[in-house]
């Protein structure tokens, strides 16, 4: 059933002929885009070392103002698409971005959803639909797709965060641009106090927000301690993780990509089952071991790798005696809406 006819097997002027109609033979490439039991899949396991990239994207500070940068960003390739893709993943984006104390990245909106994990530094805020956003480091904050946004920062440091976005997904669509706009008018946000109690929802009986995403800031502070909450209260738990949702409805943060937390107690080995969407790990506290396939990355505080989906992740804590914290973000909520979601065990 494998054995299909090649290419080269046709006469060169019936090539040529389906050349010039715009033809192609589908046989001679069937195996290629549907082969047998498991994809083809061009995302390999990457590493990015954070205290190797820190001071080129240090550099770029000094090299770039901001005015010519708009966005000074230092993009995670995973070689496996080619560095000129600018992908992690077949639908992930990473970047590493940096604002100098007292810069502005101008405010702009675009069609990809965004997330930012900051990873180092105070003082920096990001502006979204008007809700300033102040970052800390752990804080997750979203830019959804079409939402005004900006970020500046009033501290005396440099700060880093990591930007993920479905770019490359909104960008094979041919549906990727942005739209430049002028500096917003700033409100102060509670969205992350008014949804700081799981269980407690605004009434359906009285006036929701009526916002698509009524929560832009996920202080680190606050799921750091549900995540030591969870561990204490369930000591059996294997995976200890928490995942960002819409506190209105429940669903996932944002449409398209998933974001959670997971907690290693000490000394930890866990192992995560094959499943169909790649996916991110991003450490922000402690020290990992990670295994993807055959590959092997040891992971500290800043650092990030890439794991292709189909594939078995394990992760195991280097400290015996206190827990480490992951950031994770994979492609679990497009390929539960294409309905093409695997749990491989």
């Amino acid at each position: 059933m494998n054995d299909l006819g090649r290419l080269e097997d046709l006469p060169q002027d019936y090539r040529d002929a389906l050349a010039r109609q715009n033809l192609v033979p589908l046989w001679p490439g069937l195996r290629a885009v549907m082969p047998p039991q498991v994809p083809t899949r061009h995302t390999r396991p990457t590493h990015w070392a954070y205290q190797a990239l820190r001071p080129l994207l240090l550099q770029a500070g000094e090299l770039t103002p901001i005015e010519k940068a708009e966005r000074r960003v230092l993009v995670l390739a995973n070689p496996g698409h080619g560095l000129e893709k600018m992908q992690a993943s077949a639908a992930i984006y990473l970047g590493m971005q940096l604002l100098m104390p007292g810069e502005w990245a101008p405010s702009h909106r675009h069609t990809p959803n965004a997330v930012r994990m900051v990873v180092e530094g105070e003082g920096s805020w990001t502006t979204v639909d008007g809700e300033k956003c102040p970052m800390s480091r752990g804080d997750l904050i979203l830019t959804p797709t079409g939402l005004w946004h900006e970020h500046g920062h009033d501290g005396d440091q440099p700060v880093i965060w990591l930007d993920v976005l479905d770019l490359p997904l909104a960008y094979y669509l041919e549906t990727s641009y942005h739209i430049n706009g002028s500096r917003q008018a700033q409100r102060e946000g509670h969205g992350d106090r008014a949804y700081a109690r799981g269980g407690v929802v605004p009434s359906p009986l009285f006036e929701r927000s009526g916002k698509r995403y009524p929560m832009l800031r996920y202080p680190w502070a606050d799921t750091r301690a549900a995540l030591e909450t969870l561990a204490q209260d369930r000591p059996a738990l294997e995976a200890v993780q928490v995942t960002y949702v819409n506190p209105e409805t429940g669903e996932d943060a944002e449409n398209i990509l998933g974001f959670h937390a997971l907690m290693l107690r000490p000394g930890q080995t866990l192992r995560l089952p094959a499943r169909s969407p790649a996916s991110v790990y991003h450490l922000i506290e402690g020290a990992v071991e990670a295994s993807i396939a055959d590959t092997g990355f040891t992971l500290a505080p800043g650092d990030t790798c890439c794991a292709p989906g189909y594939t078995g992740v394990t992760l195991r804590n280097r400290q015996p005696d206190t827990p480490s914290f992951v950031f994770v973000a994979d492609e679990s909520p497009l390929h539960r809406k294409l309905g093409l979601y695997e749990d491989r065990g």
